[in-house]
């Protein structure tokens, strides 16, 4: 069994996308949260099936019937069968906190695991972006699946060359305590999916004002990596609602007047700043204001579901591991 952290993106995001990144170069802060993906495996007393128990159950004869892509390719692409695999998680998909990637993490893990390799963080992350950018083409970026495999409060530089460099936010840790007692989540009552979103965002990004805006976008994420790194966490709100603005503007469906509407109720009612999590269009809606002053928020909040999560430092793990291979 694995277990891998969902993520929660502070700045950046929209930067680990090819068609910037190549251009510009990127870099997005993020931490994982105690917020995680399971999956669990073992073999076929049937081998001449294939059982996939997720959000729908599939029992298939052949590898090439398996109708989740993931599964399907990850199967494939390590010549397993005759296996039953079971997904659950904290949290819904489409939510905003990375699950899809955290579940590529997750499986790449444990089927490595199952065949015999060990696995670097770096190792799950690569083989997870090839998974769902080359092979599975989806118009997504690779913070979700370094986030997923490394775990932590980090910055993650996208270079032009397609490496990434991976950097440790040095918090102390009654700063890090105290960021992230000043954070709140609240879910907005949608799930969406990120695809259509991100499709529009990876255009326009490598052009004009989305373009110019994302390069903003980086600019402020450089500048809360080095605020947190001398323990400053009295801007960050401030930068949280700047990147937000800016995320806006990157693609029509990030936003709608209904989440414009939910942000506003929360600064009206002591939040310093927040942002939307994920791709856009709906999921959880961060915001940052001291942990004192939250109760006239979450009174204000109370038709959206309040989300506890603290930050976790693990990672991918392989949390059980009983097969001797015969």
């Amino acid at each position: 069994m694995t277990r891998t952290p969902l993520r929660v993106s502070f700045c950046g995001g929209g930067s680990d996308i090819g068609s910037f990144y190549t251009k510009h170069g990127g870099c997005v802060v993020s931490t994982t949260i105690d917020k995680y993906v399971y999956l669990s495996l073992q073999k076929m007393f049937n081998a001449e099936y294939t059982l996939l128990k997720y959000s729908a159950s599939e029992n298939v004869s052949s590898i090439d019937q398996i109708k989740h892509p993931i599964f399907r390719e990850s199967l494939k692409k390590y010549g397993l069968e005759s296996l039953e695999l079971t997904s659950m998680a904290d949290v819904p998909a489409g939510t905003g906190l990375g699950s899809s990637s955290s579940f590529t993490v997750g499986l790449t893990n444990l089927l490595r695991t199952y065949v015999g390799q060990s696995s670097s963080s770096k190792e799950l992350a690569e083989e997870a972006c090839d998974m769902e950018i080359n092979r599975l083409n989806e118009p997504i970026g690779k913070q979700d699946q370094y986030a997923a495999a490394y775990g932590g409060l980090n910055m993650y530089r996208f270079e032009k060359d397609g490496s990434v460099e991976v950097s440790p936010v040095r918090l102390s840790d009654s700063k890090k305590k105290e960021l992230n007692d000043n954070l709140i989540m609240f879910y907005t009552g949608k799930s969406r999916s990120a695809s259509q979103v991100l499709e529009e965002q990876k255009k326009n990004i490598s052009q004009g004002l989305a373009e110019s805006n994302q390069i903003k976008m980086c600019k402020l994420a450089e500048e809360m990596y080095d605020c947190l790194n001398k323990d400053d966490i009295q801007s960050f709100g401030n930068l949280l609602d700047d990147g937000w603005k800016l995320k806006k503007t990157l693609a029509s469906g990030i936003s709608n007047p209904d989440l414009d509407a939910m942000y506003d109720v929360a600064m009206d009612n002591g939040a310093f700043g927040g942002k939307l999590l994920g791709a856009g269009g709906g999921g959880f809606m961060l915001f940052y204001t001291p942990a004192d002053a939250q109760d006239k928020i979450i009174s204000a909040m109370s038709n959206y579901k309040k989300m506890p999560m603290r930050f976790e430092n693990s990672g991918s793990m392989v949390v059980y591991n009983d097969y001797v291979r015969r």
